[in-house]
């Protein structure tokens, strides 16, 4: 199993234009043998009641973000995120269709 240990940020697009927010993250992502990919992580800095209010907005609405790594001018992988109680964010690739299939365009 190949695994990765970096910093990144999910970035919330709106539309193909707008990024509406930019979160930092710290990520583990382990590919296994058959190719499944798969990551967790945690925000790098905790979020303050502003940046969180934002997150559990975003996360209501659509849960689907991409993910940029160091280098990346924007997030090419788009993700599905899960929080767990303790903070773990726990994230699945999705599909592009699959990711915009639940927004309204704007």
């Amino acid at each position: 199993m190949d695994r990765l240990v970096s910093q990144g940020h999910l970035e919330w697009w709106a539309n193909q234009s707008t990024c509406l927010e930019m979160y930092d993250i710290d990520i583990t992502v382990s590919v296994d043998a058959v190719g499944q990919w798969r990551a967790t992580g945690r925000h790098a800095n905790a979020l303050d009641t502003t940046q969180r209010e934002g997150w559990d907005f975003l996360m209501e609405i659509d849960p689907h973000f991409s993910i940029a790594f160091p280098g990346e001018d924007r997030g090419g992988i788009a993700v599905r995120v899960v929080e767990a109680e303790d903070g773990t964010l726990t994230l699945t690739e999705v599909a592009e269709q699959d990711r915009h299939a639940s927004r309204t365009p704007c």
